[in-house]
């Protein structure tokens, strides 16, 4: 029997997949091309999603729900709002919260004033100004713990550098770390020195990119050093100015290295506790962490109004 001949319509038709065959699909293959090309980013970003849940949503989340509950003999109930409202009734609450505002208030004095004119300063400088940077910003590459030990040192009421500084022009020895007057102040000078150089640069840096005719319009119509500084530094660097502002004072409300390594925590009378040191006396001196929890979601719906206020100016920004 011989084989079936094909027309030259049928041999020159191209054959159409049946129904059912495997065909192939553009858009899938392109799919599966993309995400071999992308596979080692997404899976770095899963394991950054992953790292960033764990050790930042989980704790948000476990701090809301801690807050409400009661740990008493190894048995957690519900609570409701009775760990705020001992928190609010308790008097160190009140205290805390005015040493607190009391630490924003002078290191934003200290802390946002003195940078910005170390920075006007060293814009000024046409040579060296690299190893100015340097020297400005060293505080900052130094540990935390380290910088604050030397500066309990200094603070020391026999020995101590500031109260030699104090001799040598004939004024009365001062006990900074153990009076109540002088306590806060001096934990806002340390807290201030271990901090600075980065927001000197930063500043720096919006400094450098203002254009130099308006200064010299400013000269043409005799403008000094201080009337520049106001009517073309800051209006230039307005911006930077406000979102440094509310960035500082984010830090400053969650203080808490620097009181506890210089004066205990507490400090003389209770002059430099502050509103995270009462979570840590809360949490592992009381052992009460429902309030511990409590006031710290209070500090929390603080920080974030004034972190949404940062976000908005920081899209104002980009724009």
């Amino acid at each position: 029997m011989s084989a079936p001949t094909l027309s030259k319509s049928e041999a020159t038709e191209p054959r159409r997949g049946r129904p059912g065959s495997s065909r192939t699909n553009p858009a899938r293959e392109e799919f599966v091309r993309s995400v071999r090309r992308n596979l080692s980013a997404h899976g770095f970003l899963i394991g950054a999603v992953l790292c960033f849940s764990f050790f930042s949503w989980y704790p948000m989340v476990r701090e809301f729900i801690l807050a409400f509950q009661k740990n008493e003999n190894g048995k957690t109930t519900w609570a409701g709002w009775s760990n705020l409202t001992y928190v609010f009734n308790d008097p160190a609450f009140w205290q805390a919260w005015r040493n607190t505002l009391l630490f924003t208030g002078l290191a934003l004095l200290l802390g946002f004033i003195v940078p910005f004119l170390v920075a006007v300063v060293l814009n000024e400088f046409r040579h060296g100004q690299g190893y100015l940077r340097l020297l400005v910003y060293l505080p900052v590459m130094l540990p935390p713990v380290a910088s604050v030990l030397l500066f309990k040192y200094f603070y020391d009421p026999g020995y101590g550098l500031f109260n030699r500084i104090l001799d040598v022009f004939g004024l009365p020895a001062q006990q900074w770390l153990q009076d109540t007057d002088t306590a806060m102040l001096s934990v806002v000078i340390a807290a201030t020195w271990m901090s600075m150089g980065g927001a000197t640069l930063i500043y720096l840096a919006a400094l450098q990119g203002i254009p130099g005719e308006l200064y010299e319009a400013a000269e043409l119509d005799g403008a000094g050093i201080l009337r520049k500084i106001w009517h073309v530094t800051i209006p230039q660097t307005r911006l930077i100015l406000s979102l440094m502002l509310l960035m500082q004072i984010i830090a400053t409300m969650q203080v808490f290295t620097e009181p506890f390594l210089l004066t205990n925590g507490a400090g003389p009378e209770g002059s430099t506790t502050t509103v995270v040191y009462l979570i840590y006396q809360y949490a592992f001196n009381f052992n009460n962490y429902g309030s511990a929890a409590a006031l710290g979601l209070v500090l929390l719906v603080l920080l974030a109004g004034f972190s949404a206020v940062y976000v908005r100016l920081s899209r104002g920004s980009e724009d």
